[in-house]
């Protein structure tokens, strides 16, 4: 919606084709509950506040309001634990306090110096992730980054040792500035919502996004993740753009100079771009039932690697909040509750992952956005979203999801009250969304809500596949791509569409030709 947004304003004729009848796939927001506004996908936006796109757009005037998450992460002691929490605050002093008294003074000086180290490498990483993955845009954005503050021991500063640094594991770094490994988990949870294990090379800025959350941190938008969609929609159709819902493409056919566009409802569209937001391997199938080399699209589809898939959530209406052992609801409700204390945890759900067997202990990040934001709960209720890594897509006994759902649900339920005692007891009723779900419902195949791996070999210049990152498609002139499988990936950033209008634009504005006498 972010690309047909732009191409708008500029004064094209656009029309956005939605195969749901609810638009906006992972961002939008329903009635699941009586009274309740539950997220089907997303529900705290980080990086679209980071790349400017809700003020090109003035979505503010399209009714599009957030609600800062501060403090934005909090993480328990361990069940059973007289321990103090971990509150991150926008406030770095506060945040500094806070893990003062939980990790000691050493961590909390370490982290200082972490924030004021990869705070700015963040922004620079955020800033290519804003634009296309171009070799310009990339060196434009990362110009500037200071190689001696990777300097070591040893006292060697140079590209070589900054390199290492944002090419190494989460792990790598979290082990090479902190002790608590309380505060190691944390961190690296919060890294993991990118996907990929804090084990992975080229992983260190995922986890350093954390420093970036004290400049600006994650947002609600009220009246839900769909509220962003709702915005967008209004703004497209203020523009002169029209939305198709409930009608899919179901080919892309080479029409001439142009394309032609078959539906579901019957519908030949003759147009002459088309901007594919759909999965990558989605936008694969409507070639292929276009005549597309089938070839060409099967070596694509092998060596695009969509993973085991991600998680499952469970969205609950409950009758209070969860309350943590030494914390108040201050502290604990308003951001993402990190519900991982050893990064043990971690290892062995994705570990369990890859051999397709489900976690022997899931790892859960609760949010209760209602306390930021009563109007998404019935009255006197509150509302929970517990999402749990890693839970494959594909299990390895050959049994499905259906037969597991309910009971992975009361497993992630049961992890949250070990967290927070008598939280159980507060779910008044619950919407479980497995691998298979997040598949069916929005087109997320095998239920990666990434659409395709965030690994470092799949990033930047090389997502999904060197040839299809310049968001063009070859031999498929006037088809260009957009969405989670292009550059920068997941995470609801907006970046990709507006790289793919102003590549559409680019293209279409006449070629001026220079002679010399």
């Amino acid at each position: 919606m972010v690309a047909a947004c732009y191409l708008a304003r500029a004064g094209h004729r656009v029309e956005v084709l939605e195969r749901d009848t609810v638009l906006g796939g992972a961002v939008s927001t329903v009635e699941r509950f009586p009274g309740h506004l539950v997220d089907r996908g997303s529900s705290a936006h980080i990086m679209i506040r980071h790349t400017g796109i809700i003020e090109e757009l003035e979505l503010a005037r399209f009714g599009l309001r957030y609600i800062d998450c501060d403090p934005w992460a909090f993480a328990p002691a361990p069940p059973g634990a007289e321990q103090s929490p971990i509150v991150f605050h926008r406030d770095l002093d506060a945040t500094c306090a806070s893990i003062a008294a939980a990790c000691g003074e050493r961590d909390a000086r370490a982290y200082r110096r972490f924030v004021q180290i990869w705070g700015p490498r963040s922004a620079k990483v955020m800033r290519a992730f804003s634009g296309p993955a171009t070799g310009g845009n990339l060196l434009r954005s990362f110009w500037g980054m200071d190689p001696r503050e990777a300097a070591g021991a040893s006292g060697r500063a140079d590209g070589g040792a900054l390199s290492r640094e944002m090419m190494q594991t989460g792990d790598a770094l979290l082990d090479s500035l902190f002790d608590s490994e309380r505060l190691k988990a944390a961190l690296a949870w919060f890294g993991a919502q990118s996907g990929p294990p804090m084990s992975e090379p080229g992983s260190a800025p995922m986890v350093a996004f954390a420093a970036l959350m004290h400049t600006l941190p994650p947002g609600r938008a009220v009246g839900g993740s769909g509220a962003l969609t709702t915005a967008l929609v209004a703004r497209f159709e203020s523009d002169g753009g029209t939305v198709s819902a409930g009608d899919a493409a179901t080919a892309l056919t080479r029409a001439g100079d142009g394309w032609r566009v078959t539906t579901a409802s019957g519908r030949n569209l003759v147009v002459d771009n088309v901007v594919a937001g759909c999965h990558i391997l989605t936008t694969l199938n409507l070639l292929e039932q276009g005549g597309f080399d089938a070839a060409v699209l099967a070596d694509w589809r092998r060596r695009i690697r969509v993973g085991p898939g991600i998680g499952m959530v469970v969205r609950a209406a409950t009758s209070a909040l969860p309350h943590y052992p030494g914390a108040e609801a201050s502290e604990s409700a308003h951001g993402l509750q990190l519900l991982v204390t050893d990064r043990r945890e971690l290892r062995r759900a994705h570990g369990a992952a890859l051999a397709g067997d489900l976690p022997p202990r899931p790892v859960v990040l609760a949010m209760s956005f209602s306390a930021l934001d009563p109007t998404i709960a019935a009255p006197g209720q509150h509302q929970l979203t517990l999402w749990s890594q890693w839970h494959p897509y594909a299990l390895a006994d050959g049994t499905t999801w259906p037969g597991h759902a309910d009971r992975e649900a009361d497993r992630i339920i049961a992890e949250m009250d070990a967290h927070a005692p008598g939280f159980a007891d507060t779910v008044l009723t619950r919407h479980v969304q497995t691998p298979a779900d997040l598949e069916s419902e929005l087109g997320l195949l095998g239920g990666n809500v990434m659409h395709v791996e965030m690994s470092i070999d799949q990033m930047f210049m090389w997502r999904p596949l060197p040839e299809l990152a310049t968001q063009r498609v070859p031999g498929a002139p006037g088809l260009y791509l957009t969405g989670a499988s292009t550059h920068p990936g997941g995470g609801v950033s907006g970046a990709s569409g507006r790289s793919a209008a102003q590549l559409l634009q680019r293209d279409l504005r006449p070629r001026i030709r220079f002679s010399r006498r």
